[in-house]
């Protein structure tokens, strides 16, 4: 020690230096410069990355309990988009006479508030039309008229709506092909030789598993997936086979995401260039929509369509008119009656040992249990675009129900207590 110090002052005497002063000075001017450094990388790093993170921290929150209102209209921030751009000459919902809300509606023999059902479900806007005139809009939280909204698995309706287009432009020549055919990279896949019509009806019997709140389920995989920007069409081709396709309904996020493979091949275009000038335009819309996408551009067909209200709002008037919007023929009405009949045992409403749920489905479209002939597209926290055509009604219910998922009860997810809302308002009167 005492050489040490000799050292030091032998040169803190040539520097004319105090020893432990010239030591401690260096000693922290290069504690600063580390520490500038790191915040300097620390700022480049999150300045490059700032998506990827921002994607983390969000999809972390998922499914957690945490209020979504706020996410659900930032996905831009999280994602790469490909964007519909507003009609030219947009579609405005004639006004009629405004819709009193009920103060109660009956949801399995028990009374319930409304207001407090709303407030409950984080709803973000609430839009009911009836005989296509504009009866009642409102929004809370993040809600608002032109405000795009995530809309989850209400995308694939819209994706539905695209393989139709695509078959009436005679881009697919039957649904009875398989849609291998069309998509040599699921030839290695569970999607091998499956019909097309059987991957609309979720029937194509890949093995999947949609368990939110699961670490290891199949969608929770795909998190991971998304999380890193891979590769959509690459984990699509992962699916291995489980049962026989055409013969059990089991929701498969991933068979919506087949039929995004399917419409890009055969049009030659992204998901959102050919909606664009096939259903976007044609139908008015008043706003932008956009797609969340892979690196790569590839559209979340499963669950990545964010729009308003409002332009959610057409694609239900236009299947309660039966493809026709105001005059033209957008798509054939025998689209329209397939994709909300359950044509099979398996498709069917209510209790029913071929199906994983008591709805019936169509393609890619809900039919509610019970004896109304109604169907909706239905996304996770509470999305809904419901059609009711014997009471010429359509209502869009955008959410961000925080309670979503919170356990492995169904009850708990508010589906179907909010269908019980959905055709009392239905059936409300003017």
């Amino acid at each position: 020690m005492l050489q040490v110090q000799l050292v030091l002052n032998n040169l803190c005497v040539k520097s004319h230096l105090h020893p432990l002063h010239e030591v401690a000075s260096t000693m922290f001017k290069i504690a600063g410069y580390c520490l500038l450094a790191l915040l300097i990388l620390t700022l480049v790093f999150g300045f490059i990355y700032r998506q990827q993170i921002r994607r983390a921290l969000y999809q972390g929150s998922l499914f957690s309990g945490s209020e979504q209102a706020e996410n659900f209209v930032r996905q831009s921030d999280y994602y790469p988009v490909n964007r519909m751009a507003a009609s030219a000459n947009p579609f405005h919902f004639p006004q009629g006479t405004p819709l009193v809300l009920p103060t109660d509606f009956t949801y399995d023999g028990t009374s319930v508030n409304v207001e407090e059902f709303l407030t409950d479900t984080d709803t973000a806007a609430l839009l009911i039309l009836k005989d296509g005139h504009l009866v009642y809009e409102n929004y809370w939280l993040t809600g608002g008229r032109q405000v795009q909204w995530l809309s989850h698995s209400v995308s694939k309706s819209f994706v539905s709506a695209a393989v139709g287009l695509a078959l009436r432009d005679r881009l697919i020549r039957s649904l009875e092909d398989p849609i291998s055919d069309y998509v040599p990279v699921l030839k290695d896949s569970g999607y091998n030789n499956v019909r097309i019509k059987d991957v609309l009806q979720m029937s194509s019997g890949v093995r999947w598993t949609e368990t939110y709140s699961s670490g290891t389920s199949d969608i929770n995989r795909f998190g991971w997936t998304m999380l890193k920007g891979a590769s959509y069409d690459a984990f699509v081709a992962t699916l291995v086979a489980e049962t026989e396709p055409g013969t059990r309904n089991r929701y498969t996020g991933m068979d919506a995401q087949a039929l995004t493979m399917l419409v890009r091949s055969v049009t030659g275009k992204s998901l959102a260039a050919y909606l664009q000038t096939e259903l976007w335009k044609p139908l008015g819309m008043e706003f932008d929509g956009f797609w969340t996408t892979d690196d790569s551009g590839v559209e979340l067909g499963l669950g990545g369509l964010n729009a308003t209200a409002r332009d959610f709002a057409k694609l239900g008037e236009l299947y309660r008119l039966g493809g026709t919007w105001h005059g033209a023929q957008i798509l054939p009405t025998e689209w329209v009656t397939a994709s909300t009949t359950p044509d099979a045992p398996h498709l069917q409403r209510g209790e029913n040992d071929l199906s994983s749920h008591g709805m019936g489905y169509g393609y890619q479209w809900w039919l509610p249990e019970g004896d109304d002939q109604d169907y909706s597209a239905i996304g996770i926290y509470n999305q809904f675009i419901y059609v009711n055509p014997d009471e010429k009604t359509v209502i869009v219910k955008l959410s961000a129900n925080r309670n979503y998922a919170q356990d492995s009860d169904p009850k708990s997810y508010r589906e179907i207590e909010t269908f019980a809302l959905l055709r009392t308002l239905a059936k409300g009167k003017q």
